[in-house]
């Protein structure tokens, strides 16, 4: 499994190279925003079509974490779908997918400015966990220590044969971990924006996602 281990609060934790966390003590896996339904909210309210299938290539990127992992319990750590509307609108083998890899499992929702109430979808519906050293929410808070959160989806660059790769990104500090987002279409925000330097402290380290994970200074 393609991952780079580190530790938080004194946890020891592996940043997947699919964007996922996992916390191989607690047989947990973290992901954020994947923004399930998100090409039937942007048709909905008019916006230029995208093929409807982000939903599946995410479930199927999802199942294979949990098979790589055994994980038996899971946190969405918010924005997990695009909007109410969207939650509402899954096609029902979706939704029966869902299902499936619940099945067995403690299933964690955590509210995201996205999907803020519960949804029908199985599973808890929580503002937050904490778990032992480690607080789980959408978005980071000032002061917070052992969090992880998601919601800015980041993303850094790194320099290879003469050019910039850019890749969706973990953003780890001495506090807290922020992760990519997990959802196909779902972009991403340069680790240089003002916010994230404003988050992240000094000494910064970036996990870029991918085949084989790779760990930079955060750029700044």
């Amino acid at each position: 499994m393609n991952a780079h281990e580190f530790t938080l609060a004194g946890t020891a934790l592996q940043a997947l190279g699919s964007g996922a966390l996992f916390w191989p003590q607690e047989q947990l896996l973290c992901v954020s925003d994947l923004h399930l339904g998100k090409s039937e909210r942007i048709a909905r309210r008019g916006g230029s079509p995208l093929p409807p299938y982000e939903t599946r290539d995410t479930l199927t990127k999802l199942e294979q974490d949990l098979t790589a992992t055994n994980a038996q319990t899971v946190v969405c750590l918010g924005d997990s779908f695009d909007d109410l509307g969207a939650a509402l609108a899954l096609p029902e083998a979706e939704r029966l997918w869902i299902t499936r890899l619940q099945a067995g499992r403690r299933w964690i929702w955590i509210e995201g400015n996205h999907d803020p109430g519960p949804i029908d979808m199985g599973g808890s519906h929580l503002a937050e966990l904490g778990l032992g050293p480690l607080t789980f929410r959408h978005i980071a808070q000032a002061g917070a220590a052992g969090e992880v959160s998601g919601h800015y989806h980041p993303k850094a660059g790194v320099q290879a044969r003469g050019r910039t790769i850019t890749r969706p990104a973990f953003l780890l500090d001495d506090a807290r971990l922020i992760l990519p987002a997990y959802g196909t279409y779902t972009g991403g925000l340069r680790s240089q924006s003002e916010v994230l330097c404003q988050i992240m402290t000094a000494g910064s380290l970036a996990i870029l996602t991918g085949p084989q994970p790779v760990v930079v200074p955060m750029p700044r």
